[in-house]
């Protein structure tokens, strides 16, 4: 007979048993439901609510039940539907009616609310660890690559000259972003729901603040029927693994055309590029590609859990169940995609000269021009319709600023003298960018010293 089973004449049917249960999936949580439960048992023995023996035989055993899954000793069964209901029915079948006293002042609805916040919690510190790395690894590509100037892109177009350091750099500054967001999802998620009962608490005299330092948790629900309905903090979660991927994504799609025979900006290692099973010449960053494409699954999740709570009254309703599998499946795509890509960055190949090469067409030095214009008296907009007369000249003459004649400058303005040449060159045109912000070298040194201040104080 199941555990709740006594006003039941039948068992279920076993389809049923097949479609309600969750141990598949669940089981994964193990460890915390036993921590729960241990914490939970010594709360009730230090409140008297069992007898204090009682409590302490519970949590040995249960100690020992951690201890043979974590050795592989443990089997669970799919009629025990859940890994509450088969941690428990262990600790039956092991110290009987005493085990039986465990459940007391408890639900699964808060049960299972406690159990998937401290997996959470745990999640969340170890994806900050997986970031951590990223944006050391980040951080170091910029630290080399102060001087590598590249051209900086809008609309995919050349636009102006910057460094692969500033560029790195603006990933950083993202993935701090993305850091700071799961801290912030872990304070809304470190709040203990358990005391919460089915809905309306219990007429037993928990302790919940015991239970609450004994398991680390920061807080109390203060509502009972929101302690075992909400599923915020798994949204918020989702969102949050949603937009590190989306990071992740951005970037990828960067070094998929970096790779390209186009581009030429970076070659991948071998280690992180597969080959053609029909053209012997090819070397495709799959990684990346792969990255790219699992994006899509992660922000499946957070839209499925979305629309799976839209339509939900208070309190709890078994539609909650669908929360895990979607929450387990973008952790575990999230923890696959960090560390590859973190690797994909650190062995690749920068090939400096081509990012040089290319600044020096799409006249990324425009601006510049533009700005010694400026400079030497003439009102911005009249500026930028001279330097924009040039660049026309510069097409129709399949030449560059670079190499236009002083003569040819002054055809279009008599402002121009031969002081427009250091003012355009591409070095120049980043280390004259030193705001806070900009590529210069001066800046970015400073800004890579501080992100390994940022860094190691996390």
């Amino acid at each position: 007979m199941k555990l709740w089973g006594g006003r039941f004449t039948k068992s279920t049917d076993s389809f049923v048993d097949h479609f309600h249960s969750s141990i598949s999936f669940d089981q994964r949580m193990y460890k915390e439901d036993i921590e729960g439960s241990i914490a939970h048992a010594g709360m009730l023995g230090k409140q008297g609510t069992i007898p204090a023996e009682d409590a302490k035989l519970i949590q040995k055993t249960l100690k020992e039940i951690l201890s043979d899954i974590e050795e592989g000793k443990v089997e669970f069964d799919e009629k025990a539907e859940d890994i509450h209901m088969n941690i428990e029915t262990i600790l039956i079948s092991r110290i009987g009616d005493v085990g039986k006293r465990l459940h007391t002042g408890r639900s699964r609805n808060d049960q299972v609310a406690l159990d998937i916040r401290m997996y959470v919690k745990k999640e969340i510190k170890n994806i900050q660890e997986l970031l951590k790395e990223l944006m050391t690894v980040l951080n170091n590509t910029a630290e080399k690559n102060m001087d590598t100037i590249m051209p900086g892109y809008t609309h995919l177009q050349r636009a102006q000259p910057v460094t692969l350091a500033h560029h790195v750099t603006a990933y950083i500054e993202m993935f701090k972003r993305d850091y700071d967001r799961l801290s912030d999802t872990y304070k809304r998620t470190n709040v203990l729901p358990l005391g919460s009962g089915a809905l309306a608490t219990t007429t037993y005299n928990l302790d919940r603040y015991n239970v609450m330092e004994a398991l680390g948790f920061d807080s109390v629900t203060l509502n009972s029927m929101d302690g075992v309905s909400d599923r915020d903090f798994c949204i918020e979660l989702l969102s949050a693994l949603s937009i590190i991927m989306m990071h992740l994504s951005r970037f990828c799609e960067e070094i998929i055309l970096w790779s390209s025979h186009e581009f030429k900006f970076i070659e991948l290692d071998d280690s992180y590029s597969t080959g053609s099973s029909i053209m012997p010449q090819k070397k495709n960053p799959d990684m990346a590609e792969l990255i790219r494409g699992k994006t899509g699954r992660v922000y499946g999740y957070l839209m499925g859990l979305l629309t799976t709570m839209k339509g939900l009254p208070l309190a709890y309703n078994k539609d909650m169940q669908e929360d895990k599998e979607g929450v387990f499946a973008a952790i575990d795509t999230l923890k696959m995609c960090l560390p590859v890509f973190t690797a994909m960055i650190d062995t690749m190949t920068v090939n400096k000269d081509n990012m040089l090469n290319a600044t020096k067409g799409g006249f990324t030095n425009a601006t510049d021009a533009a700005d010694w214009l400026v400079k030497n008296g003439v009102p911005f907009r009249d500026a930028h319709a001279i330097i924009g007369q040039l660049v026309l000249y510069c097409i129709n003459n399949n030449t560059n600023l670079d190499d236009l004649s002083i003569e040819e400058y002054r055809k279009i303005s008599p402002v121009f003298d031969e002081s427009v040449y250091d003012a355009i060159k591409v070095e120049k045109c980043v280390e004259a960018r030193n705001v806070i912000g900009g590529p210069s070298k001066e800046y970015i040194s400073k800004l890579v010293e501080e992100n390994k201040k940022y860094i190691s104080n996390l």
